[in-house]
């Protein structure tokens, strides 16, 4: 896995793209981390060096908060902004996917009509705030505007696989909390989980560019 990083000049500041590019690329994803981690996270981490075998180039976009160092996530609007300053300074020929995990969920389905993504894949979607599913955010992920894959953890405290519409296109990782995270006890291991993650988004990417 060779990672190219680069620099990125955002309206509020430095921001970095994680580059793992394919040699022969059928479509592009674009991935934006959570609020509690940046690009680092295993989940994209498993993407990002499992996918570009699979002709599919990944992007990940690290925000400026977290580049520059500080513990608390910027406000929605400036997350959104950041990631299309990102988006802009990709050079693709190929279809591109947009997508994250938990905040950057959201910022992907916020973005996806208007930066002209053909998919938007959501990991760990925030449904709600832990314990209070009155406070629902479906509104945002059904407002993405184009073919939608949710990859939920069935453990997940911002809501789990059974809190979802039925209408939503769907994986559950089994024994998983919202990092996708799995006990010693767990069916599949750390490794198999993230295994089945990749597997799912493969198989639902290339069923979007075929």
């Amino acid at each position: 896995m060779t990672t190219a990083v680069r620099t990125i000049s955002t309206p509020h500041g430095d921001a970095r793209l994680h580059t793992d590019r394919s040699r022969h690329p059928i479509a592009a994803l674009v991935l934006g981390h959570g609020a509690g981690r940046g690009a680092d996270s295993p989940d994209l981490v498993a993407l990002a060096k499992a996918l570009p075998g699979q002709g599919i180039t990944v992007f990940r976009v690290e925000q400026p908060w977290h580049v520059a160092g500080k513990r608390v996530a910027s406000r929605p609007e400036v997350l959104d902004e950041a990631t299309i300053a990102c988006v802009n300074a990709i050079r693709v020929r190929t279809p591109l996917i947009l997508g994250g995990r938990s905040a950057g969920a959201r910022v992907a389905s916020r973005l996806a009509v208007s930066l002209g993504a053909v998919g938007c894949l959501l990991l760990a979607f925030p449904l709600h705030p832990p314990g209070k599913p009155e406070k629902s955010r479906l509104p945002e992920l059904l407002g993405a505007g184009v073919p939608t894959l949710v990859v939920q953890g069935e453990r997940d405290a911002f809501g789990g696989p059974d809190a979802f519409p039925e209408s939503i296109e769907l994986t559950a990782m089994p024994d998983a909390d919202h990092a996708f995270k799995v006990p010693k006890r767990a069916a599949l291991s750390q490794e198999e989980t993230h295994a089945l993650l990749v597997e799912a988004v493969v198989e639902w990417l290339t069923a979007r560019v075929a």
